[in-house]
């Protein structure tokens, strides 16, 4: 394991104490979003960020931050880390332990090391130089790998909402979930993480943030897949990711995708 990739596993368990206390919890919700759209923060939120924040500025002074509680600082640094410190705050409030922490580490612009923590089931999902492992305390790392699927028709695919497409990527993703065996919901981030553990097939989703696919990317390339925007080029700020186990999938699933790519 790398130095940074275990200072990530720090960052984890640091925002894991913090969220874990105030899960199932009064968490002191808050509604940031407008009209007719729910969009809560809690107090895990904007706590496990500043906790993971001090320890950079401590250990990384030089290196900026992008998070999605307090913003930017020097997002232009040669090391930049992302942080999501609850993804899936709708399953947090609801007392359902799909939630995650997302940290990624970006060197001259690209996701170079990520991790994945659901800290409920002692999870933690590291993909990096080192390669991609599932680290749970008191066990040696298990090495993640994805699962050779070349055919839609037999892939179980993931997406957390449906609600979250436009009108044109929802009818792209019903043509997907039409061809594939089992799409399930629901899962934030950890849907991601079964791609890497070789347990899901393909994720589909739009309107991501970079702080929600930074930690992706490394985590399942790592791992032997690949993420990629609905061109199938490598993903950016228009926010719509593609991520598979089996490159195979990446062509049958752009054929209805591409339609409704940005």
């Amino acid at each position: 394991m790398t130095p940074y990739e275990a200072f990530a596993v720090d960052l984890a368990r640091a925002a894991a104490a913090v969220t874990l206390p105030l899960f199932r919890t009064d968490c002191e919700e808050e509604d940031k979003g407008g009209p007719g759209a729910f969009d809560p923060v809690t107090r895990a939120d904007r706590d496990a960020e500043a906790a993971m924040r001090r320890l950079i500025a401590e250990r990384f002074p030089d290196h900026g931050v992008i998070g999605e509680e307090y913003g930017e600082d020097r997002p232009d640094a040669d090391h930049v880390w992302l942080l999501d410190p609850v993804d899936g705050t709708r399953a947090f409030v609801a007392g359902l332990p799909l939630w995650t922490t997302l940290i990624a580490l970006r060197h001259e612009g690209r996701p170079v090391m990520g991790v994945i923590a659901q800290p409920v089931m002692d999870e933690i999902f590291l993909g990096g130089p080192s390669g991609a492992a599932l680290i749970k305390t008191g066990e040696a790392p298990a090495p993640l790998r994805v699962r050779p699927c070349p055919s839609l028709n037999d892939a179980v695919i993931a997406t957390t909402d449906p609600d979250i497409f436009s009108g044109a990527e929802l009818g792209a993703w019903t043509q997907v979930r039409a061809a594939a065996r089992l799409a399930r919901l629901g899962c934030d981030a950890y849907a991601y993480a079964m791609v890497a553990a070789g347990r899901i097939d393909l994720v589909a989703e739009t309107s991501l943030k970079p702080w929600d696919w930074s930690a992706l990317v490394p985590v399942i390339e790592a791992a032997g897949g690949k993420v990629v925007n609905w061109r199938g080029h490598a993903p950016d700020d228009k926010g719509q990711i593609l991520a598979v186990g089996d490159e195979a999938l990446i062509d049958q699933a752009l054929v209805t995708l591409k339609r409704a790519a940005l």
